[in-house]
């Protein structure tokens, strides 16, 4: 049994570790100390929605979790520990029962109990949004209220995973109705959740300011108000913090690492990131939209279908080279959806080596001498450098013949397109939170399925029966490494294949004022319940 005073010994999807013992606190996700003025938060990327079940967006996730709890939560290192459950334990193959927090209120007074967690899900499962939350909720087959602070949850199958699902599935009042909309948590009327702040006011493409929940069963937060601002542009961000107009920044242009660290009136915090950017491709169509020859007709069959093109491309790119010019040192190669440490990583898995004399002869044996054209998409404003990684890529795969143009756009236009599927190549970033192999499988490889919630983000539509079996076996096995082996074969299935084509993990680095010290997470989330006046 996992109890909220210790957790015994487990596997954790996280990196460097595969057991560990977790004591309940955790100072990125429990409130410390007494109330401690104002902050002032310099986000990088807009906030789409206050609705914490509407899409997985990393950046709208990290705010939810100040408005929201989930059953369970993570800490700095991803490992999962008690949130409004305070204890879970399988009951039989197929059912799992979570002891629910007691004295819990919602930010509008009404009590927490088991019924806003069966409401909760249940939205999950009958919203009509393509939400990747479904992939979370999708092996519940029942839930059972056994009295107002105990819950079961029964399986379709045998389900060993269930708990770090759940930690992704944030908990909303049931007092809110199943006819609430996505607009009605934007403006408030139903953003009503049990986290340590409430929503005072959030203003779309500018801020979300939030104040303190007194009430916070983890404890009185450290900060008053919040204000989170969305600065896009990174130089206009550090700006703010060197100006004294923001106390915390996210995303310390790469450029400027070296120098921050010598200035005395700002700290730095750093944390290797499970986030892998990469490239998806579109492996499915018989003809691509964006993909021709060099007189500009689009190709009557589509070449990115030829795994021999695919490693062409992979072959193409210079790894090394955008990281050490791109990135200034400040991300690490990738050859598969992880890095190292994590559990389900391939130990035979390397980043392809930069080898164009190979691509070319690739593209020969496939039919395509003297290449052809295309054009890669990316967004300019979600990921670290991202639109300069777009432009190193097309760089290079124009070196061995196929011609590539650059388009970027806001992500709040590229995300809609990219679903629409409108894209033949396009950079992409994916990080993973609890289960972090099998959500990262689930997601980006798996055959698409809107009814099973199976390749929920697989842009590419890459699709392989073998994958998609190893893969359903894996989510069955309770056997650890049975199930790793199972998660090894399908990620060397999938990238041997080249479904997608990794490029490197992101380093990210967070800047704060003198005095002020704020928790690195391994998840890349920004999380002021981590940050405190600096001892």
């Amino acid at each position: 049994m996992y109890s909220n005073q210790k957790l015994r010994k487990r596997r954790l999807n996280h990196g460097g570790f595969k057991e560990t013992t977790l004591a309940i606190a955790s100072a990125a996700l429990i409130s410390v100390g007494a109330s401690a003025a104002d902050l002032r938060v310099g986000l990088s990327t807009e906030v789409d929605s206050l609705d914490p079940q509407y899409d997985y967006e990393i950046s709208d996730v990290a705010l939810h979790l100040h408005l929201y709890d989930s059953l369970i939560l993570t800490d700095e290192k991803q490992r999962l520990v008690p949130g409004l459950a305070t204890s879970w334990k399988p009951v039989n193959d197929t059912t799992w029962e979570f002891s629910l927090r007691k004295g819990v209120k919602f930010h509008d007074g009404t009590n927490f109990d088991a019924q806003d967690v069966v409401f909760s899900i249940d939205r999950v499962k009958t919203l009509k949004a393509l939400t990747s939350f479904k992939m979370f909720v999708q092996n519940i087959a029942k839930m059972s209220v056994v009295d107002s602070h105990t819950i079961r949850f029964t399986t379709k199958d045998v389900y060993p995973l269930l708990p770090g699902d759940l930690s992704q599935v944030m908990i909303v009042s049931d007092s809110i109705g199943s006819k609430a909309s996505t607009a009605d948590f934007n403006s408030g009327k139903a953003a009503i959740g049990t986290g340590p702040y409430k929503l005072v006011k959030f203003s779309p493409g500018n801020r979300v300011v939030i104040e303190a929940n007194v009430n916070y069963w983890g404890g009185r937060p450290a900060w008053d108000k919040v204000t989170n601002r969305m600065i896009t542009n990174a130089g206009a961000r550090m700006a703010a913090l060197l100006a004294g107009d923001l106390d915390v920044i996210e995303k310390v242009p790469t450029a400027d690492v070296a120098r921050l660290k010598a200035d005395p009136k700002v700290r730095l915090s750093q944390s290797s990131s499970n986030r892998v950017i990469y490239l998806h491709i579109d492996t499915n169509r018989d003809q691509s939209p964006n993909v021709k020859d060099k007189q500009g007709n689009i190709l009557p069959n589509n070449p990115l279908k030829d795994l021999r093109v695919r490693q062409a491309i992979s072959k193409a790119i210079n790894r090394p080279a955008i990281v050490e010019r791109v990135m200034e040192t400040l991300a690490i190669p990738a050859g598969q959806l992880l890095p190292e440490g994590f559990f389900g990583i391939s130990p035979r898995l390397n980043p392809d080596t930069y080898n164009p004399d190979a691509a070319k002869k690739l593209l020969a044996a496939a039919g395509y001498p003297n290449g052809f054209s295309l054009t890669i998409h990316g967004p300019n404003n979600r990921y670290i450098n991202d639109h300069k990684i777009v432009q190193a890529v097309a760089q290079m795969l124009s070196q061995v013949g196929i011609d590539s143009k650059v388009d970027t756009m806001p992500k709040n236009v590229y995300w809609p397109k990219a679903n629409n599927l409108d894209f033949s190549l396009m950079l992409v970033g994916w990080g993973s939170g609890a289960n972090a192999a099998v959500n990262a499988l689930k997601s980006l490889l798996a055959t698409w399925d809107k009814k099973k919630g199976m390749g929920s983000t697989n842009r590419g539509r890459y699709s392989n029966s073998e994958f998609d079996r190893l893969l359903t076996e894996a989510l069955r096995t309770v056997d650890e490494k049975k199930q790793e082996d199972l998660l090894i074969k399908a990620t060397e299935l999938g990238i041997g294949e080249l479904g997608i084509i990794p490029l490197h993990y992101q380093v990210n680095t967070w800047g704060t004022r003198k005095g002020l010290v704020c928790t690195a997470r391994t998840d890349e989330m920004t999380l002021i319940t981590g940050c405190k006046p600096a001892s």
